[in-house]
């Protein structure tokens, strides 16, 4: 007797992947958008040259150098003395307002220190930046 096998090919049906590969696409895709990253979205201030502030209050100047030598209206002063030289131009005006010069080099714990001071001592502080070359 002779039994014939017949050759059967099997296949694996594939239609219904595309569907399965899509939605996983998809699912991904919108989950990635309500995942916000571990940072802090700040609005970076910009310096436009030609733009003028009338304001009659003076303000206090401050700049720190990069060897961290203090000056407050273009005076040299020690670091011990900040705060009381500051505040005796604070006292001079009604809203005192401190305009920081302070050079790139050095870290931000130096501006904390100055703003702490200021904080202290009811002033606004604004942190002086170089014109954008356009």
């Amino acid at each position: 007797m002779a039994l014939r096998r017949k050759h059967r090919e099997s296949e694996v049906s594939t239609d219904s992947l595309n569907d399965i590969m899509f939605f996983l696409l998809l699912f991904f895709i919108i989950l990635s958008t309500m995942v916000s990253p571990n940072s802090i979205k700040v609005n970076l201030p910009k310096s436009d040259p030609n733009v003028t502030v009338e304001n009659m209050n003076k303000p206090i100047h401050v700049a720190v150098t990069s060897d961290k030598k203090y000056y407050v209206n273009s005076v040299e002063i020690a670091k011990e003395n900040l705060e009381s030289e500051i505040s005796k131009f604070a006292e001079k005006s009604a809203e005192p307002i401190v305009l920081m010069h302070l050079d790139k080099d050095l870290s931000i714990q130096d501006e904390i220190e100055i703003m702490t001071i200021c904080y202290h001592l009811k002033c606004k502080t604004v942190l002086a930046t170089a014109a954008t070359k356009k």
